[in-house]
């Protein structure tokens, strides 16, 4: 079967983008990633409204992305704080990814804000795409990419 005779219902691209394929979401899951916990630092951090936000941080809970937590400041009501959770923590290299290529195709001149670097060494970190070998930075013309097993012709 070729790859247009497959059909893409179950593919994990665009379930993952179900999932986290929205600006906002992603922006999010960033700002997760770097430390953000409560609504209110989200909101004003990214620039969203409290509804786009509260549908948003709701989506990636029910999906398991995030785990909301109870915190109270003495004299405040109960609010949630968010967490990522080892499915959510598992995105991390995507958002790397993401800023990567960003720096590459859609850097402004005041450079990146962010500087993401290896503990250890100090150099900066890079993803690169390996095969289960470890066979290490592989490029597109490196790979075969043909319809898997749960592949189904298309209606």
């Amino acid at each position: 079967m070729e790859w247009l005779e497959a059909s893409t219902e179950n593919c994990p691209v665009q379930r993952a983008l179900d999932v986290v394929g929205e600006k906002w979401t992603l922006l999010i899951l960033r700002d997760a990633v770097n430390g953000v916990r409560r609504f209110d630092d989200f909101r004003r951090h990214i620039g969203l409204s409290e509804a786009v936000l509260s549908d948003r941080l709701r989506k990636l809970t029910s999906a398991g992305v995030l785990r909301s937590s109870p915190y109270q400041e003495p004299g405040s009501r109960s609010r949630n704080e968010y967490r990522l959770t080892r499915k959510g923590w598992d995105l991390w290299p995507v958002l790397v990814a993401l800023s990567q290529w960003g720096e590459t195709h859609a850097l402004g001149p005041e450079g990146p804000v962010m500087d993401v670097r290896h503990t250890d060494c100090g150099a900066p970190v890079r993803v690169a795409v390996q095969c289960s070998a470890e066979h290490t930075v592989l490029s597109p013309g490196d790979v075969t990419a043909t319809p898997g097993p749960g592949a189904r012709p298309r209606q």
